[in-house]
C-alpha cells in the first residue's frame, strides 16, 4: 500500500477538471475546510456506495463548514455521467492527465494499476491535512472517520465570530 501524506502536512494546491471545461483549484477554498476523497474508478461497485454514501452525509460535512471533492482518475465526462446517474451533489474532479499527477503528489497512486487509492484527507481553513487515512482497495472507509476528525476542529468563525458554514462549492 502506498504511504500518503500525514498529518500536519501543508496540502498541495491543485487544479482540476470539475467538467469538460471548468476547472476547480483547491486554493479556491481557502479559509475553509475540504474533504478530499480519493477513490480508483466511477461505477465500481465499492466506488459507487462510497460515494453514494458521502452524498447521504454531506449535510453532515458541511454542518462542520467542510466541502467535499471527490478525485480520481476518470475523466470530466465520464464523471458527469456517474454524478447524474448517482444524483451527486459535490464535484468530482478528473486526475486524468497527466494521469494521476494530485494523486501522486498526496502519495494516493498506484502505479501497479494506473488508479487512485482509497485516501481519504481532511484540510483546515489554513489548508493543513488535520486527518488522513489509506483504506484497502476493496473496502468503503464510510464517514465515520471524517466526522470525526471534523468534530476534532474548533467551530469556524466568521469574522463578527458567529460561526459560518459554507453550503456550496465555489
Amino acid at each position: 500500500m502506498a504511504v500518503i501524506l500525514p498529518k500536519g502536512t501543508k496540502a498541495p494546491d491543485f487544479t482540476l477538471p470539475v467538467t469538460p471545461d471548468q476547472s476547480l483549484s483547491l486554493h479556491e477554498f481557502a479559509g475553509r475546510r475540504v474533504i478530499l476523497a480519493f477513490y480508483p474508478a466511477d461505477w465500481s461497485p465499492v466506488c459507487s456506495d462510497q460515494m453514494s454514501l458521502y452524498n447521504h452525509v454531506l449535510p453532515e460535512f458541511r454542518r462542520h463548514g467542510a466541502e467535499l471533492l471527490g478525485i480520481s482518475v476518470d475523466g470530466a465526462w465520464c464523471h458527469q455521467a456517474f454524478a447524474r446517474d448517482r444524483n451527486l451533489h459535490f464535484a468530482l474532479l478528473s486526475d486524468f492527465e497527466p494521469k494521476g499527477a494530485v494523486s501522486r503528489s498526496y502519495g494516493a497512486y498506484r502505479n501497479q494499476d494506473g488508479f487512485s487509492e482509497r485516501a481519504l484527507f481532511v484540510i483546515d481553513e489554513h489548508g493543513t491535512i488535520v486527518w488522513s487515512y489509506l483504506s484497502p482497495i476493496a473496502v468503503n472507509p464510510g464517514a465515520d472517520g471524517i466526522l470525526d476528525a471534523l468534530e476534532t476542529l474548533p467551530p469556524l468563525e466568521k469574522n463578527d465570530g458567529t460561526a459560518k458554514n459554507p453550503s456550496h462549492v465555489g
